[in-house]
């Protein structure tokens, strides 16, 4: 038995995915290490159960390098920590705690149970097995001048190293807040911005009080010269969705450059420009535009909607078709981060080394949304924070065996 007193400390900050594996790699690694998870929150990883709450999305089962292409501007560098821990790798973790995995229509893998719960259970115990402490309501505060970790009820902890996993800056309430950055002085950080978001519209009174809540299905959203065909939902403030979260990247970032980005959207994308044309070529016969557009080509009342939106706020020149099939939305800007999905901005690359250190910090590493990336929904989001923490994790141990071979 090794002496207590000489056990190396790895505190872990942050209990969600990337903390928690990190903490699995360092306790199944090092028996020798004494392993605490630090969580501001009553209990861990909230926000890995919220998600599961429609079915957890665990990873997906597309090609590696197309895999790799859906992390955007930070595909290059997080391409060697996909590859550490890549999707075939998470899927097999998942089944080994006892949750056997399925792939749906789309590609993307579920547990078969389709939640959070059972495998987070799991895991927790899987956890306790290797002697990993959890200690909630803990939030940390930075550290003091003798270099041990601070938390708000005035305990101190002096560690060998840390891994700091707390989050990005969405769905605050679950724990994850970004209030982080301002304890990292002297570190370059991208701004926190809101990723998998919706975004806020002018509509009317009348279209808001009549529409908000309705859902657009089987719809082809277009920005930039990219389509995605998918569903949104129109909501009081604007409009939100899987299709739009897609390609909330692209539009996030001109509205910061241009203050607004012009969405289109196909109402029928099943049917070509000329088709919707030739249908709606017959006179309307005094009928209301409402009746005729939704006997002509079957419009749903909240896409007849839109169609009335874009009429109104002076495309009444343009014709019918042509704003069927590309009718335009004016998006002034994104949703806030208390209601996205997930956080684009963070540590900065050039603050890091290979393994996620610190470079102006030794021993301390950082993984999952601290990290300056950003991910569409698909199950892409836990794979880059399993990553992560899986990356952070053997950084540690290296870390430390290079310590103890000093």
């Amino acid at each position: 038995m090794s002496n207590p007193a000489q056990m190396q400390r790895v505190a872990i900050i942050g209990g969600g995915p990337a903390g928690l594996m990190a903490a699995e790699v360092i306790a199944t690694a090092h028996a020798d290490v004494s392993v605490t998870v630090f969580d501001r929150m009553p209990s861990p990883a909230r926000k890995l159960l919220m998600a599961g709450r429609g079915g957890l999305n665990i990873t997906h089962s597309e090609p590696a390098e197309r895999f790799r292409g859906r992390y955007g501007t930070a595909s290059g560098w997080m391409a060697a920590h996909l590859d550490t821990f890549p999707a075939s790798a998470l899927v097999a973790w998942c089944e080994a705690l006892g949750q056997p995995t399925f792939t749906g229509s789309s590609g993307r893998v579920f547990p078969k149970a389709m939640k959070a719960s059972p495998l987070l259970r799991a895991w927790l115990a899987r956890l306790t097995d290797l002697g990993v402490r959890l200690v909630p309501r803990a939030q940390w505060t930075g550290w003091n001048a003798d270099g041990a970790l601070t938390f708000l009820d005035g305990t101190t902890v002096t560690a060998d190293a840390t891994v700091l996993a707390l989050g990005g800056a969405s769905w605050p309430r679950l724990g994850a807040d970004g209030s982080w950055t301002a304890l990292l002085p002297g570190i370059a950080i991208t701004p926190l911005q809101p990723a998998n978001c919706g975004f806020t519209v002018a509509w009317s009174a009348p279209f808001r009080d009549r529409h908000a809540g309705a859902p657009l299905k089987r719809i082809a959203l277009s920005f930039a010269g990219r389509t995605v065909r998918g569903e949104a939902m129109i909501t009081a403030a604007g409009i939100e969705g899987g299709a739009v979260y897609a390609l909330s990247a692209l539009l996030r970032e001109a509205i910061n450059r241009d203050g607004c980005a012009r969405l289109q959207i196909d109402l029928r994308p099943d049917l070509t420009a000329e088709a919707v044309d030739d249908l709606l070529a017959e006179s309307r016969r005094g009928a209301s535009l409402s009746n005729f557009l939704r006997k002509r080509i079957n419009l749903p009342p909240v896409a007849i909607g839109l169609v009335q939106e874009a009429l109104h706020a002076g495309d009444s020149a343009t014709p019918l078709a042509t704003l069927i099939k590309a009718v335009p939305i004016q998006l002034l800007a994104p949703s806030g981060l208390e209601r996205a999905i997930s956080t684009a901005g963070g540590i900065a690359l050039d603050e890091l080394d290979n393994r996620l250190m610190l470079k102006h910090r030794p021993g301390v590493f950082v993984a999952g949304e601290m990290l300056d990336w950003e991910a569409p929904t698909g199950g892409y989001l836990l794979q880059g924070c399993m990553a992560t923490g899986v990356v952070a994790g053997r950084g540690v141990v290296k870390w430390l065996q290079s310590r103890t071979s000093d």
